[in-house]
């Protein structure tokens, strides 16, 4: 019986550090914004999406790219999807702002007809990539699901970090959403003034 409550003990203690990463509504500094992937070329990498269509980066040179990492089993991903319905307006809201939007699935036991599944389920219109290996999970140093990622036009990460600072819609006031903040100015051509923050999820699944 001790056994057990320690154990609960532990698996409350560090759901509790990753729904408080993000909150704060500010830039993040130590550790997680040193391992910041924002100012760097992006890293190129060919997927397949759930359908087998092959999709690349170069695919899209000269356009804005939008990545998020997602996790099907994730309540953070689902939360987003399920009940928000945060990245799917998002997608829509700057398609016609030369942004394109691509999910990135890097669960090492995923599934792909789970990946078609969540995307016909919630009527996800753009890709989810099988990234099982984790080989573009780590080249862009993804660590929770959500993660995101926005890429310019000349190919460069301008954006690192949390979708919002509002884990599982927690927080009532301030909320900012950081990816809209940041395609908002890039898309009128102003420098991105929150280019880092610290991402909050599920860990990513990567195989060993």
């Amino acid at each position: 019986m001790k056994k057990i409550i320690l154990t609960i003990a532990a698996i409350l203690a560090v759901s509790s550090a990753v729904l408080s990463a993000g909150e704060s509504g500010k830039p993040s500094a130590g550790a997680g914004a040193a391992k910041s992937k924002a100012g760097k070329k992006a890293p190129e990498f060919k997927l397949k999406n759930y359908d087998g269509k092959t999709i690349e980066l170069s695919d899209y040179k000269g356009k804005i790219v939008v990545l998020e990492w997602l996790n099907y089993e994730c309540p953070f991903s689902r939360y987003h999807h399920e009940k928000a319905n945060t990245m799917v307006e998002l997608a829509d809201k700057y398609k016609d702002k030369n942004v394109v939007w691509l999910a990135i699935n890097s669960t090492s036991h995923l599934i792909t007809e789970k990946n078609k599944e969540f995307a016909e389920k919630n009527n996800i219109s753009y890709p989810i990539l099988d990234d099982r290996s984790g080989k573009v999970g780590r080249a862009y140093k993804a660590r929770t699901t959500p993660h995101m990622f926005i890429i310019n036009a000349k190919g460069m990460i301008v954006f690192d970090g949390a979708i919002d600072n509002s884990p599982l819609g927690r927080r009532k006031k301030g909320v900012i959403n950081y990816v809209d903040k940041a395609l908002g100015e890039l898309t009128s051509g102003k420098k991105i003034s929150v280019p880092r923050t610290k991402p909050y999820g599920c860990t990513v699944k990567y195989a060993n």
